[in-house]
């Protein structure tokens, strides 16, 4: 009996033949070694059909929690969710060191898709990874690190679960630390003359621009010796539930029904924006409710491409025969060595492009993915784009090797399905 499932977004689909939920690395093993097609899924939170299983899907619910604990190395089961992740290290007196602002992707999606934060001097999730434990397509278990099968190491961190499936993660964590939190208005054409002056100076910084306004949100997050201070619960209710979700999701809502609105509403919003600070524990900063669905393209580009790129989008959102109601994000990170990383081998900012569920996004997203293609962009591959390996190959220096590796590891295409067969061939 098929057993129907969706994304968090409604953006993918799939209707596999049965779910498995294994309880141990072992029973990992068994799945794998039985199906002749397999994949495994996390949470739903990419936009685009990666998890979707054509025959076999394993769920990996029942494997989760963390495994062991080595000082800053930390050994988390594949399927423990960010949110439980960030509890478990947090009880350890343990963080990690940055973060995006969704936290119900499990590890092993996270780091499998390219999940990053937001830090010039930081890379993205996967890059705390020293170590992994994954099953491969004859139900083998194996080790793998920077000293052990390296080369299926480089190629695992961000796998996009090609590979086999993860059963462990090693992570090299952090002591748990406070962040200042600091929200403020600004206007676009400032805050990109400033940009490389606040990357350099701030632990983390993040700009969402509302595209029909110059209006921006600057978000300023630095590492602090202080005691948290949080918002009081009153109004961390009221700002982000009330307001951010509540609010906002009416907004939305009203763009969809009435689109002729959209544009004036996004400018509105834009002008709403006022200062926030507070001073909490990392995770709490770096996380931020999102009840509010919408559709989501990011891409990577070189750092020194970004001011071009956002001034040319500026154009091309003039110009959309819709409007858009949710703001861009801005966010940057350091280059890695990772093979399939949006960030390898350069530092990148990312500019991640949204619309409302329900809402037209398609000629805004292609417009966007044309602007960012043409300077060697690298789309997230949890979110929505439309290239191929044929176009991809080209922006990753180490793409063949990790086809060879795919070759090695899984012959026969045990782990694959239609996305993996677009991007990687």
């Amino acid at each position: 009996m098929a057993t129907p499932w969706t994304n968090w977004a409604r953006t993918a689909s799939a209707n596999p033949h049965r779910v498995e939920h294994p309880a141990s690395a072992d029973a990992i093993a068994e799945a794998v070694a039985a199906a002749s097609s397999v994949r495994p899924r996390g949470s739903g939170h990419s936009f685009t059909d990666i998890a979707a299983a054509p025959q076999v899907a394993l769920d990996l619910d029942a494997w989760t929690g963390i495994a062991d604990v080595s000082g800053p190395l930390v050994t988390v089961r594949a399927g423990t969710t960010l949110r439980r992740l960030n509890a478990l290290l947090d009880g350890l007196g343990l963080a990690m060191p940055n973060l995006g602002d969704i936290d119900a992707q499990t590890i092993a999606g996270a780091t499998s898709t390219g999940t990053h934060g937001t830090g010039a001097k930081l890379g993205g999730l996967a890059t705390r990874i020293t170590a992994m434990e994954l099953v491969l397509a004859n139900g083998e278990q194996v080790r793998c690190s920077a000293e052990e099968r390296p080369d299926l190491f480089h190629a695992a961190r961000v796998g996009l679960g090609a590979l086999g499936v993860i059963s462990t993660v090693t992570l090299h964590c952090v002591p748990a630390f406070v962040l200042h939190a600091r929200e403020s208005p600004g206007r676009l054409d400032q805050v990109l003359d400033e940009f490389d002056h606040l990357t350099a100076v701030e632990d983390h910084v993040e700009f969402h621009w509302f595209p029909h306004s110059d209006d921006v949100i600057v978000k300023r997050n630095n590492r602090v010796d202080e005691e948290p201070a949080p918002l009081s619960r009153f109004r961390r209710f009221y700002e982000y539930e009330v307001l951010e979700n509540g609010a906002f999701g009416l907004v939305c809502r009203i763009a969809r029904a009435v689109p002729r609105t959209t544009r004036t509403l996004n400018r509105v919003c834009g002008n709403l924006v006022s200062e926030r600070v507070y001073r909490d524990v990392s995770h709490k900063v770096f996380v931020t409710p999102r009840r509010v669905r919408f559709v989501e393209s990011e891409y990577a580009v070189p750092r020194a491409d970004l001011h071009d790129v956002l001034r040319e989008l500026r154009t091309a959102v003039a110009r959309l025969d819709h409007g858009v109601i949710v703001p861009v994000e801005v966010r940057v990170a350091q280059g890695d060595d990772i093979w399939l990383s949006t960030a390898n081998g350069r530092d990148t900012a990312y500019i991640a492009v949204h619309q409302y569920l329900g809402m037209p996004y398609e000629q805004y997203f292609d417009a966007f993915e044309k602007i960012a293609t043409a300077v060697g962009g690298r789309p997230h591959w949890g979110k929505l784009h439309s290239r191929t390996s044929t176009t991809l190959a080209p922006v990753y220096p180490h793409f063949e090797d990790f086809r060879r590796v795919r070759a090695e590891v899984d012959p026969d295409g045990k782990f694959t399905n239609g996305y993996l067969d677009r991007v990687l061939g």
